[in-house]
């Protein structure tokens, strides 16, 4: 369950809306939950946590304003910890290209490592010689498989989200007709996660006049995602909703459809950061969408690694810590830490947000 609400920016409101949360939730799992349970270390919840601590970030790429304002929640928090901060990563998301940045932070002796996985597997053997090392491995945003983590930053569970999507998508649709989905990479966790719960919603009642007729994927690069949504439109001329569970694809996809003569016609929405998706929304291309705080994530993650590197917590389910100001977590079950409910975006609202 959850434990906090989401405070979104210094100033503003808490965010509100309950849908349960999120992410690349793993695919695999004969093996145990963490290296707590692995290793059979006992967490210690009175444990000081430990200063100057050398703290990695490694996210799916560099330069994508999502991961921008990720990181650089990580990165408020290692100040708040006095521990060392260090961001690295590929300039894209394809799934092999984690894996030389973990080997490199493995001869650094890295305390932790912060990853969001763009393949569940294919970081898996680098990860667990980190472990080997003794570097704690946190996951946030997309996960690895939990065979090779000690913890898992969600945020939000898989099915909250996905209901989500498609409860958007049918109000977007007037409750029938064609839609599309705009996705990232073909391998990416959370994405996949999040769409086949979708799929799970179609096949109900309720969503019995809408057409999933595509998945289509723009890899997180906005030129892609541009195209994607471009030949969407031009191979299903009777589409009335593109969602994109991705903030690169919504914001190019709205763009698009924003300049063409399908505005007014075809609604986009999905999860998009606020400021990047404003103009999109004041001028009638989006209704609405939503998303959690992205900073809040990066923060969660650099404080679990923290309590981690500690021995506060092992990640096995039960353990108990603080995260700074958003207060106290429970670690769920395999490692998973869900960060909290994020909130739905429209004209009425979306001047309040600030990231």
């Amino acid at each position: 369950m959850f434990r906090h609400r989401l405070a979104v920016i210094p100033a503003a409101a808490l965010l509100t809306l309950a849908v349960a949360a999120c992410g690349g939730t793993t695919k695999d799992s004969s093996a145990g939950d963490s290296a707590g349970a692995q290793t059979g270390a006992s967490a210690d919840p009175n444990a000081k946590l430990k200063e100057g601590l050398k703290i990695a970030f490694l996210p799916k790429q560099l330069n994508n304003p999502y991961t921008d304002v990720e990181v650089g929640g990580g990165k408020v928090a290692t100040e708040e910890l006095k521990d060392e901060y260090k961001l690295v990563g590929p300039n894209d998301a394809s799934a092999s290209s984690q894996v030389s940045y973990i080997n490199t932070l493995i001869q650094q002796q890295q305390d932790v490592i912060v990853v969001a996985a763009n393949d569940p597997n294919a970081v898996c053997p680098s990860l667990n010689q980190a472990r080997a090392a003794k570097i704690k491995v946190v996951t946030f945003d997309s996960d690895a498989n939990k065979t090779c983590r000690d913890a898992f930053i969600n945020q939000a569970t898989t099915e909250g989200i996905g209901q989500s999507l498609a409860k958007m998508a049918l109000e977007q649709a007037g409750g029938s007709g064609e839609i599309a989905v705009l996705s990232a990479t073909p391998n990416a966790t959370n994405q996949n996660s999040w769409i086949e719960v979708m799929k799970t919603e179609l096949a109900k009642p309720e969503y019995a006049k809408l057409k999933l007729v595509k998945v289509a994927y723009g890899n997180d690069d906005d030129q892609k995602s541009f195209q994607e949504a471009q030949g969407l439109l031009q191979s299903y001329p009777n589409l009335k909703v593109i969602v994109a569970p991705t903030t690169v694809g919504i914001a190019a996809a709205a763009r698009y459809v924003g300049s063409s003569s399908y505005k007014g016609k075809v609604q986009v929405t999905g999860l998009g950061l606020p400021n990047q998706m404003r103009q999109y929304v004041k001028d009638g291309t989006v209704k609405k969408f939503a998303l959690w705080n992205p900073a809040d994530i990066g923060y969660l993650a650099a404080y679990a690694g923290a309590a981690l590197s500690s021995g506060q917590i092992t990640g096995a389910e039960g353990d108990k810590f603080t995260a700074g100001k958003l207060g106290e977590y429970t670690v769920g079950k395999d490692g998973e830490i869900v960060l909290g409910p994020p909130t739905e975006f429209t004209a009425e609202n979306i001047d309040k947000f600030n990231f």
